[in-house]
């Protein structure tokens, strides 16, 4: 057991994600020690004075020692194999990640066997950059951070990870996996593509296009800057969800064309794109307050709450 009342965290995976979160929990008082793969990655982490190691056997079993809650950082494939040891080494710690996508995530933990202590969790927060040298102990400052709120979800498992959420800067979203991915699928991994598109059509222009590209380009395709594999590690996992999102973002672009080719106008694309940054700018973070994890009915009261919008800024209302 960790001397410190905060509890032990052990991230698996110190990239951009899961480095800004060890950065953050030590510096929000937490014992936070972790895992990477490449030794390169660990050096970097351990001249910035932090307790990662490249022994996952070692790690795991500290994790078990000190009844850690455990944080999955790596891309989704790398989960299974992480999982197949988290069983193996510390089947009884209580389980997190920060992926992207919640819905394969948890049938790949009920496939291990660790349903009864995992809290799926993904922070909205990121950048282009990855790898160690991009963390940054604020980058979760003010960001949205999606906990699980799932069936048969273990009430202390659920607070102390809504608790790391809150003490790293967050304000927690409760929903459920499938939810998650329908929504994200929307908002995080269609962007990608569409920058990925958007900057390949601008690359297409040649030389002119890119001298002139000012604002509205460089913001569009901010995110195509993301390294190839890591948006494939991303999006790709959440095929179905993106390829109907897809469907109907294609849709809405033929229906520009083609009132574009016929009346010289870009018919309602517009006027529904400003409708929607305006939905988006004048959003309404609703603070739910008197959460009582454990009680009748509590999961589904959350799960309804945060559909409306609603937000956990504190436990201790």
């Amino acid at each position: 057991m960790s001397n410190n009342a905060r509890g032990a965290i052990c991230v698996l995976g110190t990239g951009l994600i899961g480095g800004s979160l060890l950065r953050a929990a030590v510096a929000s008082g937490y014992e936070a020690f972790g895992f990477n793969r490449s030794q390169s990655g660990v050096d970097a982490a351990a001249a910035d004075g932090f307790d990662v190691s490249s022994d996952l056997v070692a790690v795991l079993r500290r994790a078990a020692t000190t009844d850690a809650l455990i944080v999955i950082a790596v891309p989704m494939p790398a989960v299974d194999a992480m999982l197949t040891k988290i069983a193996e080494l510390a089947p009884d710690c209580d389980i997190t990640d920060v992926v992207s996508i919640k819905g394969p995530i948890l049938e790949a933990v009920r496939a291990h066997g660790l349903s009864a202590r995992f809290v799926g969790g993904h922070p909205m927060a990121g950048t282009s950059q990855s790898g160690w040298a991009a963390t940054d102990s604020e980058l979760f400052d003010g960001a949205v951070w999606a906990v699980g709120v799932d069936p048969d979800t273990n009430a202390a498992s659920w607070e102390r990870v809504v608790r790391l959420a809150i003490d790293c800067g967050s304000v927690v979203v409760p929903v459920v996996a499938e939810e998650h991915d329908q929504a994200v699928a929307r908002i995080s991994h269609l962007p990608h593509v569409l920058a990925e598109v958007l900057a390949s059509s601008g690359a297409t222009g040649g030389a002119l296009a890119l001298g002139l590209a000012a604002g509205s380009f460089r913001d569009g395709t901010r995110v195509a800057g993301t390294a190839p594999d890591l948006v494939r590690a991303i999006c790709e996992p959440n095929a179905t969800a993106l390829a109907d999102v897809l469907d109907e973002t294609i849709d809405a672009l033929i229906a520009a064309r083609t009132t574009l080719r016929e009346n010289g106008d870009l018919g309602a694309v517009v006027e529904t794109g400003y409708a929607g940054r305006t939905a988006f700018e004048n959003r309404v973070q609703r603070e739910i307050t008197d959460v009582t994890p454990g009680k009748p009915g509590w999961l589904d009261d959350l799960r309804r709450a945060g559909q409306a919008g609603g937000v956990i800024r504190s436990l201790d209302n």
